[in-house]
């Protein structure tokens, strides 16, 4: 896939902030943006392509689901909000309605399988039962998953030992919420595993590193209560996905994946494990190496996940 074309479902802070990051990033030739507020839509659209001039050649444009006809990927960012003293499941149970009509809309205007990256909360849920709705195969669905999680966790490794992030091999494994576990077995710097790390290195306090997980799982709490929304990082998380599946790149990444049992002994749930990303969507998951505390951590939150999606009846 090269510079073909993007269409964006769902025109809130975080599907806006994608798709801005995405025509900044030169790799579609086309971004259409389709919302059930016509006006937010073709507002975001005109504000973009006044800077056209400063960018790759793009044509960003606000349209109906028609456009997905020949589009290489979407991007679903669209769901309601919580309201007060809404339930998470009755939260979900609105949503999972809005996504049944989504894909039933794509569905109707496409005649293959464009990739479809699910960004929308919570994610791993959403991205399972946009596989179950869409019928697409289980390589062509994938949910955000814990990708922005993974790069907070090594933001705060980075900030703890002065190493610059892109160095640091870490990854926030599960599902991207409260139950996500830090493969801290997994986690290294420069070949050598963290422990051994933090004992060379005189900034370092292992102490300090057992409370970095809770910053990772509250760090969008964090956000949303000083601004409100958080959309910033998720779109370059986002653009970081997009990039390794339109330049084939066989990037490992944590997105959010049906598992089918041949790995970590987990079947027919969505969560985020080290997973092979290129052209073709999901080529392959990585069965990392965990220690029984992790693979346990892993599991309860495959179970967690498939309670919710039993009780909303899939």
């Amino acid at each position: 896939m090269h510079r073909g074309k993007l269409v964006v479902i769902g025109a809130g802070y975080v599907g806006s902030t994608c798709a801005y990051t995405l025509m900044h990033s030169g790799i579609f030739s086309e971004i259409a943006i389709v919302d059930i507020n016509k006006d937010k839509a073709e507002g975001d659209a005109l504000d973009m392509s006044h800077g056209a001039a400063f960018v790759k050649p793009v044509k960003v444009y606000s349209c109906d689901y028609s456009c997905c006809r020949d589009a290489d990927m979407i991007i679903i960012s669209a769901g309601a909000n919580q309201k007060n003293g809404e339930t998470r499941i009755d939260l979900l149970k609105r949503n999972a309605v809005i996504l049944k009509e989504i894909i039933d809309n794509i569905k109707a205007n496409t005649d293959d399988y464009p990739i479809l990256l699910v960004v929308s909360n919570p994610v791993d849920i959403l991205t399972y039962i946009t596989y179950k709705l869409s019928g697409w195969p289980l390589r062509r669905v994938i949910g955000s998953g814990t990708v922005l999680d993974t790069s907070r966790f090594k933001y705060l490794l980075s900030s703890h030992t002065g190493i610059d992030a892109r160095n640091i091999h870490a990854y926030i494994i599960g599902e991207h919420g409260d139950s996500e576990i830090a493969a801290w077995s997994t986690t290294s710097i420069g070949g050598l595993p963290i422990d051994k790390f933090c004992d060379n290195c005189i900034t370092c306090d292992n102490g300090s590193l057992t409370n970095m997980l809770d910053e990772v799982r509250n760090a969008a709490y964090e956000i949303i209560n000083k601004k409100g929304a958080t959309f910033y990082a998720i779109a370059l998380a986002v653009e970081r996905i997009v990039t390794a599946i339109v330049n084939d790149e066989k990037s490992i990444l944590t997105v959010s994946s049906v598992l089918d049992g041949e790995k970590y002994g987990i079947e027919d749930v969505c969560l985020s494990v080290p997973t092979v990303v290129g052209g073709k969507g999901i080529i392959d998951v990585i069965e990392t190496p965990l220690n029984e505390e992790e693979q346990q951590g892993l599991k309860e939150s495959a179970q967690k996940i498939s309670e919710i999606l039993r009780e909303l009846g899939f």
